[in-house]
């Protein structure tokens, strides 16, 4: 089993629409990771027809029972989350503000605070439209810990694909150098960076490869729309050359990204374009560094 991580460090670079793309071209030799637990998108590209769900429990939140609260105050003075309040002359927690520290159940004269395990999310098993199995998760709203959710993600699709003797896991992370993308990374065989010739483009696949290097993984970069801006263009390729990162490909301004996006296609699926050949030689090249 050969493990790619696609990551950007910003959104709107395209990486969801190469992992899909991918993803469509191994089919059935690969299992599929929706990582991008905070807005999870790839299932509408690969129609994942969500066969399995679970809900997804992590972290704590303070609840007062009513019945036995006293109303003294104590929890409201020493929550430093600003998350009690007093609401028809009665103490409550809001569930959002809550970050689960366990203070106010402590200080609580009467034991009226009870810390339960939330709900933060959901986690699917699907089969895709490729033929393929792909594992993927929710975060709930305002909800936190998307590092352990992506942690589970990973865990099954691994499960997954060497259970069933799959070539390649094929990982969509999240964009940016959070817990998310750190969850993501672990394990990874190579890690695919997907970049824009923009300023904050340049300055945000600095960042990422940053925490990249940090794990000894391989990295490889694709820059996309190489042609909004020649000079970014020369810096990103000689920031690529200087840290020995693999250039892929070079792929200019394409409408044919939003316009298959539109219809819920991969580049693939959507037609003969130059758009789809320069993804499967990027594909077929990415295989080739895996596998060696």
């Amino acid at each position: 089993m050969k493990e790619i991580v696609i990551i950007s460090g910003k959104g709107g670079t395209g990486k969801t629409s190469f992992a899909a793309s991918f993803a469509y071209l191994e089919k059935e030799n690969a299992v599929i990771a929706d990582c991008d637990v905070d807005a999870a998108n790839m299932h509408l590209l690969l129609e994942a027809d969500f066969r399995y769900q679970e809900d997804f429990y992590s972290g704590e939140i303070a609840v007062i029972d009513e019945e036995t609260c006293i109303n003294c105050g104590d929890c409201k003075e020493v929550c430093r989350f600003d998350a009690i309040h007093v609401i028809d002359d009665q103490h409550r927690v809001d569930p959002i503000s809550c970050e689960g520290c366990w203070y106010c159940s402590r200080v609580c004269p009467v034991e009226a605070i009870d810390m339960k395990t939330q709900k933060v999310g959901d986690f699917y098993l699907s089969m895709t439209k490729a033929g393929s199995e792909m594992v993927h998760a929710k975060l709930g709203f305002a909800a936190e810990n998307s590092g352990k959710l992506v942690a589970k993600v990973k865990n099954e699709a691994k499960k997954l694909t060497l259970a069933n003797k799959k070539e390649f896991l094929i990982v969509d992370g999240s964009p940016g150098v959070g817990c998310p993308v750190i969850s993501s990374l672990s394990g990874a065989d190579l890690a695919l960076l997907v970049t824009e010739a923009t300023v904050s483009g340049l300055h945000d696949l600095k960042r990422v490869y940053k925490l990249v290097k940090n794990f000894n993984i391989e990295a490889a970069c694709i820059i996309n729309k190489y042609d909004l801006n020649a000079d970014v263009t020369k810096e990103i390729e000689a920031f690529l050359k200087e840290e020995d990162i693999i250039l892929i490909t070079k792929i200019a301004y394409d409408e044919t990204f939003a316009k298959a996006l539109s219809q819920a296609k991969t580049i693939i699926e959507y037609g003969e374009s130059s758009l789809k050949t320069e993804i499967e030689k990027s594909w077929q090249h990415i295989k080739n560094i895996l596998r060696s």
